[in-house]
């Protein structure tokens, strides 16, 4: 009786190499993708919060209020970030 450790239900070692790279390549690109939507969401909020007309130049009103609102959206965004990380510390979840 000849035992096979080649079968496919025993993941080889470079199986798992290759599995954490890619979960590693899927955080990273889950992180990005996070990233680029909490862009586009500054954009929307403050662009209907600062832009009264479209034109082809930002007054300085509009570009203080445009950098005030970003400024503002990180701080709240930042906040909640580091309280969430805070009660799952406290709860064991990391």
């Amino acid at each position: 009786m000849s035992t096979d450790f080649g079968d496919s239900s025993f993941p080889s070692l470079s199986d798992k190499v290759g599995d954490k790279d890619l979960q590693e390549f899927l955080m990273v690109e889950k992180q990005k993708a996070q990233f680029n939507a909490q862009i586009h969401e500054f954009n929307d909020f403050c662009w209907e919060k600062c832009v009264d007309k479209p034109s082809n130049k930002l007054d300085s009103r509009t570009e203080i209020c445009l950098t005030n609102c970003v400024d503002r959206f990180i701080d709240v965004s930042l906040l909640i970030t580091n309280r969430f990380a805070q009660l799952l510390q406290k709860s064991g979840g990391m």
